[in-house]
């Protein structure tokens, strides 16, 4: 997987969580100006970051806030809606969607594509 801290677009769309209870995962993402489907959910898990590594989060008369980086992450593999498939653009890929609870945003923190 190759990292990246890229903002994207996503939306989300309710599916069967754990024991059949309903929970909202992304369906779609706009990434660098392509749409991408989500096919599959590989993983979902919460990221709390290093938190004994203190991350700015605001300064303020003189003074550093720090807090440690929440985020929770959705693994999913995804394709482009009418792609066509190359050796140079295979269409598909694995990656890693990141919604930062301290932001409000979401990222695309990692890719296998």
């Amino acid at each position: 997987m190759r990292p990246y801290d890229d903002l994207v677009e996503v939306r989300k769309g309710p599916t069967d969580g754990l024991e059949g209870v309903p929970e909202d995962r992304p369906e779609q993402f706009l990434w660098r100006g392509r749409l991408w489907q989500v096919r599959e959910v590989l993983a979902h898990w919460v990221d709390t970051g290093a938190w004994w590594v203190p991350r700015e989060t605001g300064v303020g008369a003189g003074r550093i806030e720090r807090a440690p980086r929440h985020r929770e992450v959705w693994r999913v593999t995804a394709a482009r809606g009418r792609a066509v498939a190359s050796v140079d653009d295979p269409g598909s890929g694995i990656f890693d969607l990141a919604f930062d609870w301290g932001e409000g945003v979401w990222r695309l923190a990692a890719s296998a594509e």
